[in-house]
């Protein structure tokens, strides 16, 4: 038998276990789980079942330091995903929508949405299977559509609108940067919309990162930390994403949003990154695959190749995806900070109580 395959049935028996045998009455002040919706990011292995997608991570040395090792995140570890589900006191670890054994049991405590190199423009799809094949399963399990109240919607997507359509193909835009992101952001609202009416209540809306700090944009730095137009694009896009949070009420009356700013968590690590145990905010922690997009640093780890031995004091694990130290700091910072510069309009263990 192929060796990911039986290391995706082991992984299988893992989560199973882990669903159906630890308390199902530990969840934080009733969330009930999590529906997961964006990029790579808060990708759980998603791609792996996608024959065609090219992003995939199910391989050494991503999850070199996850439990069950290689599960296509996108990270040596954790991402933000499953450290939120920690802290909401989850029983599991939320299931991916493309395995076909995510059905039944499975889907009580939520499903991963989320896609490897997906944009805001994709997510109209993953939308529609939330309506169309998860819910009526998760009614068939709980008996009703009603609870979905009681789930938490995370949102993170956006970076590879920018990243991978505008900023590499801008000799086929004639869009300006506002105007793109003025797409972006109302494309972005109708979906928020669509999962309200569904009966979504409580949503948590990551930014996007620092764009132009990532190590794949490396060779265009000339010296600099990061590169200031690719981070302007990304400070346009999460103040369109507050203003989202701060007008949802008069189209969703009985919705709750948080703007989770990882940008600037990501900022003050690599700003001051001594301060957080940082040794290393320029470059990937593992042996990059080289690419000739934005600058030819390259994206994804190659398979079975090198890796840092300092991971925790790494910035990026990748050209593009966070260690699961930088993980860490922003699902803290998510889920416990007081400062409406890193969270806004209040925290998600505060949003989890409402």
């Amino acid at each position: 038998m192929d060796k990911k395959v039986t290391h995706a049935l082991i992984l299988l028996c893992l989560q199973l276990f882990a669903c159906f045998y630890q308390s199902k009455g530990d969840a934080l002040h009733e969330i009930k789980g999590m529906f997961v919706f964006g990029s790579s990011l808060v990708d759980n292995g998603n791609n792996n079942f996608l024959q065609n997608s090219l992003a995939k991570a199910d391989f050494l040395p991503y999850g070199i330091d996850f439990p069950l090792g290689p599960t296509g995140r996108f990270t040596n570890g954790k991402n933000v995903v499953d450290l939120l589900g920690e802290m909401l006191m989850l029983p599991c670890l939320i299931p991916t929508f493309s395995d076909p054994s995510t059905k039944g049991i499975r889907v009580v405590h939520g499903v991963n949405f989320a896609s490897g190199a997906s944009g805001i423009l994709d997510e109209t799809g993953f939308v529609a299977n939330l309506e169309e094949i998860t819910l009526p399963e998760l009614e068939k399990q709980l008996g009703t559509r009603e609870i979905i109240k009681n789930y938490m919607f995370i949102v993170g997507t956006g970076g590879n609108d920018y990243s991978f359509n505008y900023f590499l193909r801008r000799g086929d835009n004639n869009l300006t940067l506002q105007d793109f992101t003025a797409n972006l952001t109302n494309s972005l609202s109708l979906q928020l919309k669509k999962l309200y009416k569904l009966g979504a209540r409580k949503f948590v809306l990551m930014s996007i990162n620092p764009l132009g700090c990532y190590p794949m944009v490396n060779a265009l730095r000339n010296g600099s930390n990061c590169i200031e137009a690719l981070n302007r694009a990304a400070t346009l896009f999460n103040d369109g994403l507050k203003w989202l949070v701060d007008v949802a009420k008069s189209d969703m009356p009985e919705s709750n949003l948080v703007f989770v700013n990882s940008y600037k968590i990501i900022s003050d690590s690599i700003e001051n990154p001594s301060s957080r145990g940082f040794r290393d905010v320029n470059n990937a922690c593992c042996e990059v695959v080289a690419s000739s997009q934005l600058g030819g640093g390259g994206v994804l780890c190659k398979e079975g190749g090198r890796t840092c031995n300092d991971r925790r004091g790494h910035v990026f694990f990748d050209g593009l995806h966070p260690t699961e130290a930088v993980n860490v700091e922003i699902a803290i910072k998510a889920f416990t900070s007081k400062l409406q510069t890193e969270v806004y309009p209040i925290n998600v263990h505060q949003l989890a109580l409402l």
